[in-house]
């Protein structure tokens, strides 16, 4: 199932989700550092959507007390939340 989150206070406009049960399939996010956000994309691929919230909820960037890793969390979180509802 495909998802789509918008985050908000980082560079990245939209996060693109597939996941297969609590699998991980793909993650793309637009906009962003491009080999961050890729690298980040890539390294999350095949994981639980349980270890991946716990590995990168609360990531800051720079002064900001969010990041895209973190966002990521939190559009995770929005997932299952909706997905257990």
């Amino acid at each position: 199932m495909e998802y789509r989150y918008k985050p908000s206070r980082v560079c990245s406009r939209e996060m693109i989700i597939e996941l297969d049960g609590d699998i991980i399939k793909k993650v793309t996010i637009v906009g962003g550092c491009a080999g961050n956000t890729l690298g980040i994309s890539k390294l999350v691929e095949g994981m639980n959507i349980n270890e991946v919230i716990k590995r990168l909820k609360g990531i800051p960037c720079g002064e900001k007390n969010t990041s895209c890793p973190d966002q990521l969390a939190k559009a995770l979180e929005e997932i299952k939340n909706s997905i257990e509802a």
